[in-house]
């Protein structure tokens, strides 16, 4: 009895330290995922804040390389911008037009997959219009759709309208 005992009570340890190591494994990919996950959201954060930048010094070329190499601006009552050379002219129509100093709320920050994402935020602070010399409250509430290009995240598209 004792013989049969002892095989059996070997095959439960090595059953439970197997299953242990699975469960440690499964553990430590998810910690890679959960790491993965928190440096992409910190990367696209400081995308969202670099946008936000370039956007209060009217800096046309920083705005173009933060968008993908086919991204879309898509501004409240005008046309979408698609592509490079459509962005830059947009963008160079909106600073000709107005000076923005605003600052970004970031409300949500999702990663679809490895490669896709979106941001909801919020803008608020104040625009100065050239023509006029007026200068206004500015807030909107924003959507971008971002994409990894060359491993970098970078606004696939983007959208906003006024909230008031």
């Amino acid at each position: 009895m004792k013989k049969s005992i002892l095989p059996m009570i070997t095959g439960i340890l090595l059953l439970s330290i197997g299953l242990a190591n699975a469960q440690n494994k499964t553990q430590f990919n998810n910690n890679k995922k959960t790491i993965k996950m928190e440096t992409a959201k910190t990367a696209i954060e400081k995308l969202l804040f670099n946008y936000q930048d370039a956007l209060n010094t009217s800096d046309v070329n920083k705005v173009l390389s933060l968008y993908t190499k086919d991204g879309i601006f898509m501004p409240q009552g005008g046309p979408s911008a698609v592509g490079q050379e459509q962005l830059k002219g947009s963008y160079e129509f909106v600073f000709k037009t107005l000076q923005l100093n605003i600052k970004f709320q970031i409300d949500e920050v999702t990663l679809i997959n490895e490669n896709y994402a979106f941001a909801r935020t919020v803008s608020r602070g104040t625009q100065l219009i050239h023509a006029t010399g007026v200068k206004g409250e500015e807030e909107n509430r924003e959507l971008f759709v971002l994409q990894k290009e060359n491993g970098a995240w970078k606004i696939a598209r983007y959208i906003f309208n006024k909230m008031k």
